[in-house]
């Protein structure tokens, strides 16, 4: 008497799970890949500069700026006020300055893109304001320097909220 075991159809390979599970392992990361490859393209690092050694030499000129300013006495405080989305800067220094306008330099700390120079325009009795509509929030670098460019005050502002910094000569950023 022979006994014969039933055959079992076995399914085709497209039909089991091991092939799909191998084949998904090497596919995820191809996707995820292509996904760091969209990314890195669409979101340059704003943190390298191509002429590093021309700003290297041009940090001497920046700090005798500094110098300048605390020879002069500049001190200022910037406010933001985010109901009337403005900026007021309140100038004094020991040696009148009598300037016309002032350029206010934000500067984010990562991303150049977001960066903005604004024309600060005088109020009276050293008072400056300029509109400064749709800020993201966070810690903003700010310069303020006038039009000829002799000195400078650095300080950091955290926008949009209520409040201010006081500028300094000579503040590391």
């Amino acid at each position: 008497m022979s006994s014969t075991a039933p055959v079992v159809p076995v399914p085709p390979w497209y039909r089991q799970f091991w092939p799909w599970f191998l084949i998904a392992l090497p596919a995820s990361a191809v996707i995820a890949g292509i996904a760091t490859l969209v990314i890195a393209i669409e979101n340059p690092d704003g943190l390298v500069v191509d002429d590093y050694y021309k700003q290297g030499l041009a940090i001497n000129r920046v700090l005798a700026r500094d110098r300048a300013a605390q020879q002069l006495g500049v001190a200022a405080r910037v406010s933001y006020d985010p109901d009337a989305q403005r900026i007021r800067l309140s100038l004094s220094s020991a040696v009148p300055i009598g300037q016309p306008e002032l350029l206010l330099r934000l500067t984010h700390p990562t991303r150049a893109h977001l960066d903005r120079v604004l024309l600060l325009q005088p109020g009276g009795d050293g008072q400056y304001t300029t509109p400064l509509r749709d800020i993201p929030p966070g810690r903003w670098h700010v310069s303020i320097e006038p039009g000829d460019g002799n000195w400078r005050l650095t300080g950091r502002l955290r926008l949009p909220q209520r409040g201010g910094t006081r500028l300094v000569a000579g503040a590391d950023w």
